[in-house]
């Protein structure tokens, strides 16, 4: 674990904190973001981590929710060579339970070939993406948590002005906190702190 500065951040106008590090900055103040989405990058290695609240897919069950998210990403961004690599366990979240109605959270990582913003198939970069699902059945939400690492970053993509092509440098080797435990923490220290966040139902 490197031993990035990290601080608590408020989301959705403080009504949620997670802790993440500080090198990941607020896309809202550069472009408008979504209403229900919170989104925060680190240009300088093209990664980034996105909080998503959306209406609790009924159809969809607890186990192997989160895997169910990251096709459903897959097919959105019109990624090739979609890979499943790997899916949790359904586990409570105690913590985010609301008036009785346990809080459950799944993850998965997967890979996929996706093209940045509206560049064609023939610029995709190779990334690795994270996704935790925490259903606050409470108040009929999905919550997504996406974190996107590239692996792989191709010489036509936008990213490489930025970065540079070809492999990815891992976060280790230059001192930072790696994806995969990024999204570990700001799951481990999400908090709800203004269930009126979500409406009538809260």
């Amino acid at each position: 674990m490197s031993v990035e500065l990290c601080s608590v951040r408020p989301l959705f106008g403080g009504a949620i904190s997670t802790v993440f590090p500080q090198r990941f900055q607020d896309v809202s103040d550069i472009r408008q973001v979504p209403d229900h989405q919170e989104v925060f990058v680190d240009p300088s290695r093209d990664e980034s981590l996105i909080f998503e609240l959306l209406d609790f897919k009924t159809e969809v069950g607890d186990i192997g929710s989160a895997s169910w998210f990251l096709n459903d990403l897959a097919r959105e961004q019109d990624a090739e060579g979609f890979q499943l690599i790997e899916q949790s366990e359904v586990v409570e979240a105690p913590g985010l339970s609301h008036r009785n109605i346990p809080a459950v959270a799944t993850t998965a990582i997967g890979e996929m070939a996706i093209s940045k913003g509206r560049q064609g198939r023939e610029a995709q970069n190779l990334v690795r993406v994270y996704v935790a699902n925490l259903r606050l059945k409470g108040v009929d939400t999905d919550v997504l948590v996406t974190a996107y690492e590239p692996i792989l970053i191709n010489p036509l993509s936008e990213t490489a002005d930025a970065v540079g092509s070809g492999l990815a440098v891992p976060a280790s080797q230059s001192g930072k906190m790696p994806m995969c435990d990024v999204i570990k923490q700001s799951l481990s220290t999400f908090k709800v702190n203004d269930w009126n966040l979500f409406g009538s139902s809260a």
